[in-house]
């Protein structure tokens, strides 16, 4: 169960060496602060959110589930995304939101679930401030999926997501204006905006030198 970081040279991880960097790790000097053109004046008045970024153990690599949502949700219908969503008055935390819309979505069983630590919020034009929690998910488990608004899961090696040649960098013309996101393509499942965004994140806490934090 491991992964290749694909930096200033590559460096092998498995679930040792991430418990240890959420630990000793501190902020990385420069995160995606959210969506482009997000406007950070009105960061106070986000609805706060958060999304599960679980990556999985298996006995071949270490991998990263995903879900494709359904198509008539009202907030990116058929995007590629993390379970997750919006904070509810009686979640205790930005992790019990997290673990609380996973087990929702896809029922993915807590118990399961090992959290590491938190990401940078990330921002996005739709008004959420999304706190990313990462987390190992041990097997064997089984998903059943909430058919109104998760169409299927899928995983992606951890190695291909935190090798910045596949980080590709795009624009768009949004309102009037172009902005510039990230897209980080996988066979036929295309991921980009926010979920690209935090996967940006992720590789940029990982790839500093662990320190105190």
């Amino acid at each position: 169960m491991r992964a290749t970081l694909i930096h200033d040279r590559p460096v092998e991880l498995d679930s040792a060496w991430l418990r240890r960097h959420f630990v000793t790790a501190g902020t990385p000097a420069e995160t995606l602060y959210g969506d482009q053109g997000t406007d950070a004046d009105r960061a106070a008045g986000r609805r706060p959110a958060s999304v599960l970024v679980p990556i999985v153990e298996r006995p071949e690599e270490l991998r990263v589930l995903f879900t494709r949502r359904t198509a008539h949700l009202r907030d990116h219908s058929g995007q590629i995304s993390f379970p997750g969503g919006r904070a509810e008055p009686h979640d205790l935390s930005p992790e019990a939101t997290a673990l609380r819309e996973a087990e929702e979505e896809i029922g993915l069983d807590p118990r399961r679930v090992e959290v590491l630590g938190r990401l940078s919020d990330y921002h996005t034009r739709t008004d959420f401030r999304v706190t990313p929690v990462v987390a190992l998910v041990s097997g064997p488990f089984e998903l059943r999926l909430d058919a109104h608004e998760v169409d299927e899961v899928f995983e992606v090696p951890l190695s291909f997501l935190l090798d910045p040649a596949n980080h590709q960098r795009h624009a768009r013309e949004f309102q009037g204006r172009q902005v510039h996101y990230f897209a980080i393509p996988w066979g036929e499942y295309y991921i980009w905006g926010a979920t690209a965004g935090m996967l940006v994140n992720l590789y940029r806490f990982l790839a500093q030198g662990g320190r105190p934090a």
